[in-house]
């Protein structure tokens, strides 16, 4: 897969919009964002210059080589101080192993690409990196088709973290997924570990 979106990142993908996505950026200035942050499935890591800009400790993490390299040269042009990783985000407990916590992840359209079992195993994952108490916000795009297994709805992610247990979904809430030339119904939801 990392090859995929290596050859994406040698161009503009139409989900890398050049900012964070507003469902994001309305979650931190509410103030619900609390570091040290994890960003699954960074890209080119501007939801995490974002939130390290706002003076959060962020580590982004991507699959994609190409990718960590453009963040890591913006987070160096513009002066930020943020973290990036090439890693697999279904490799989670590798870095709760190493001993690193957090209290917010961010996903910004990385879940809504997986497959069942992945979505098992990466909330499976979050449990061994996420405190109690801290947060995962997943933005991904409204599944339109129940046989489908691309997109979210609010009902699956209450079913698989309830199923995983030690969860609670805190919001959930119809909005958009910007790309560069259009926007396609989204869900922004909220799950706090217990």
């Amino acid at each position: 897969m990392a090859s995929v979106y290596d050859a994406a990142y040698a161009g503009v993908p139409n989900w890398d919009v050049g900012r964070p996505q507003r469902a994001f950026v309305r979650l931190a200035e509410a103030g619900l964002v609390r570091g040290p942050v994890l960003d699954v499935g960074c890209g080119t890591g501007e939801l995490s210059l974002y939130l390290a800009r706002r003076g959060h400790d962020v580590l982004g993490v991507d699959l994609s080589p190409l990718a960590i390299r453009q963040a890591r040269e913006k987070a160096r042009w513009r002066r930020i101080d943020a973290r990036f990783l090439v890693w697999d985000a279904l490799d989670l407990p590798r870095l709760g192993a190493a001993g690193l916590a957090f209290r917010t992840v961010v996903d910004s359209a990385m879940f809504h690409v997986l497959g069942d079992r992945e979505r098992d195993r990466f909330v499976a994952g979050l449990g061994e990196v996420v405190r109690p108490g801290g947060l995962y916000c997943v933005l991904g795009d409204a599944r339109s088709d129940d046989r489908a297994v691309y997109g979210i709805t609010p009902h699956e992610l209450r079913r698989r973290f309830g199923e995983a247990g030690g969860w609670e979904v805190v919001f959930a809430y119809e909005t958009g997924f910007e790309r560069r030339w259009s926007t396609t119904p989204a869900y922004f939801v909220g799950v706090r570990r217990l």
